[in-house]
């Protein structure tokens, strides 16, 4: 391929040959179309890109092997997380590549940048896979990789009543921990975490179950400042503003509220009634009521007053 006469690679925006798109398969169909380079092509972009810092050239690399990263992400779908962040992932891993591809390796960028766009999805995948890191050292990750196509692959050649049982028996978990040099019981570990399924933190419905959700358990507000302050607003309320509000009365109301609100009979049944005040006081029933209901108001506009 000529680069002089080629008019599909001499647009100044490399990246004008992707259109504006509004889903992933529309994506993917452009990406696909978009036309591979030949290896001379290829070097010749390489070193415009490595000597003179050219971003077109980088750009014409990156355009032309963006089927190569689709086509990767295919590979982890099962992993259920959604394959256009995959594809994106992928995209960083691509980039990274051309930026440190040597053209005088003798090497083709398709070979090189496959590490670059599986690195970066393995990344992605152990960062968000599950809430719990699952992988840490590299003996751990391929294992994490390698451990279902592994499953798969001894379930094949297995007999029948051996290929239906979910679990793996100790002679498996014996062989893969040998085949990639981990622990028996890390492989135990990762096939339980693995088969373990997830839980929405969040309620999905809105019936009765809703307050069974873990959300709805694991989260403290103890600590969160609107509950603090209003909890430290509370106390206030109940101890300082009470004896304000209490003080604002004449001395019949604030007794007729302490006697039914604030006092505890012998037979822990409250306070006295309307009837015991009103023999007290010398008045009706209804005029102990009214006079509670006034005091009542005149605090809580104290208490206001004070907040």
């Amino acid at each position: 391929m000529n680069l002089s006469a080629n008019t599909t690679l001499s647009v100044r925006d490399p990246w004008a040959l992707v259109p504006s798109l509004g889903n992933l398969d529309a994506y993917i169909t452009a990406v696909n179309r978009l036309p591979m380079l030949s290896q001379e092509d290829e070097s010749q972009y390489a070193r415009r890109l490595r000597d003179e810092g050219d971003l077109e050239a980088a750009g014409r690399l990156v355009l032309s092997h963006l089927r190569l990263v689709v086509s990767v992400s295919r590979q982890y779908l099962g992993y259920g997380l959604p394959q256009g962040d995959l594809i994106q992932e992928g995209n960083v891993g691509l980039m990274k590549a051309v930026k440190r591809f040597d053209p005088e390796q003798g090497v083709r960028l398709v070979s090189y940048a496959l590490h670059w766009i599986k690195a970066e999805i393995h990344e992605y995948i152990l960062r968000n896979w599950r809430m719990v890191k699952l992988a840490t050292t590299k003996a751990q990750r391929k294992l994490f990789f390698n451990l279902r196509s592994m499953k798969q692959s001894l379930k094949s050649g297995a007999s029948d009543e051996q290929s239906h049982r979910n679990t793996l028996s100790a002679s498996e978990i014996e062989r893969i921990a040998q085949d990639l040099n981990v622990k028996p019981a890390e492989v135990i570990e990762m096939e339980t975490r693995l088969s373990g399924g997830d839980i929405a933190l969040e309620p999905q419905t809105d019936d009765s179950e809703e307050s069974y959700a873990p959300i709805a358990y694991l989260a403290d507000d103890s600590g969160e400042p609107t509950q603090v302050l209003e909890a430290r607003r509370r106390d206030a309320l109940s101890s300082d503003g009470l004896t304000q509000a209490l003080a604002a009365l004449d001395p019949r109301s604030r007794r007729i509220v302490e006697e039914r609100w604030l006092q505890v009979n012998d037979d822990s049944s409250g306070g006295k009634t309307l009837h015991e005040l009103a023999a007290e006081f010398g008045v009706s029933a209804e005029r102990i009521r009214q006079i509670e209901v006034a005091a009542m108001k005149k605090m809580r506009k104290a208490m206001e007053a004070n907040a």
